[in-house]
């Protein structure tokens, strides 16, 4: 079974899901209005960013980070060894 840290359309790049802390993720939106709840996602677990020029590249970057980061850990010792190989 695959597990995915991101979602977004490459060609537009209008948005993209990612996998969020669910504390984080409500201070997000409280802070910014192009954060969203994850559409067509868990919306505890998931937020939109809206790529609307309000979030900096460094938070956006820190963001795709640590969805990654939460992602790969849920993963079982089998796959983690196999992502440390690439």
């Amino acid at each position: 079974m695959g597990k995915m840290f991101a979602l977004t359309d490459l060609e537009s790049f209008g948005s993209i899901n990612l996998k969020c802390d669910p504390e984080i993720s409500v201070q997000l939106r409280e802070r910014y209005t192009s954060v969203l709840p994850g559409y067509h996602m868990n919306k505890k677990h998931w937020i939109t960013i809206l790529m609307d020029g309000s979030i900096s590249d460094k938070l956006l970057k820190q963001c795709i980070d640590s969805s990654y980061e939460l992602v790969a850990a849920s993963l079982s010792k089998s796959l983690k060894v196999e992502l440390n190989r690439l």
